[in-house]
């Protein structure tokens, strides 16, 4: 049996063969197991919202192993700490271990978004623009994994 990438987000270095239009080098991806037994399929993003990428339709079949290893694979969309401050453009920073929204563009590219809290609103709760900071494959590898508890409803737990 061949080996083909694990489920998960990954960024494509060369354009998949026999979908070289749907799967071009340099564009973010998932690779994801069919519930129905048919295998591990590939699918480009389909709309973006909150800062995270829900996925679209339709799923290609992912059946070669070659193409699979040119990926890059990425760590999961979510919320991490910095391991060292970021300088902005114009001035700004972001200190250490503050807590940040990982979200990808289109191509694959690392966006944090900063988590901020409003002092004058009335809900305990931190923010995420919905305008980033690209970064580079080097602090995206470094970045580390906050463990925020995920709630449904509107009222906290």
């Amino acid at each position: 049996m061949f080996e083909l990438p694990t489920p998960g987000l990954y960024r494509t270095t060369e354009a998949m063969p026999g979908h070289e239009k749907d799967f071009p080098a340099g564009v973010l991806i998932y690779v994801g197991e069919s519930n129905n037994g048919s295998g591990r399929f590939a699918v480009r993003p389909g709309r973006n919202a909150r800062n995270h990428w829900f996925w679209g339709e339709p799923t290609t079949p992912l059946r070669s192993p070659t193409w699979g290893k040119t990926l890059k694979a990425l760590p999961s969309e979510g919320f991490y700490t910095l391991p060292e401050p970021i300088e902005l453009d114009g001035g700004g920073r972001w200190l250490a271990n503050a807590i940040v929204q990982l979200g990808y563009n289109a191509e694959g590219k690392g966006i944090l978004f900063v988590g901020q809290w409003r002092e004058d609103g009335e809900q305990n709760v931190l923010y995420f623009s919905e305008r980033g900071v690209l970064i580079d494959d080097r602090l995206l590898g470094r970045l580390i994994w906050a463990p925020i508890l995920p709630v449904t409803g509107s009222e906290p737990q």
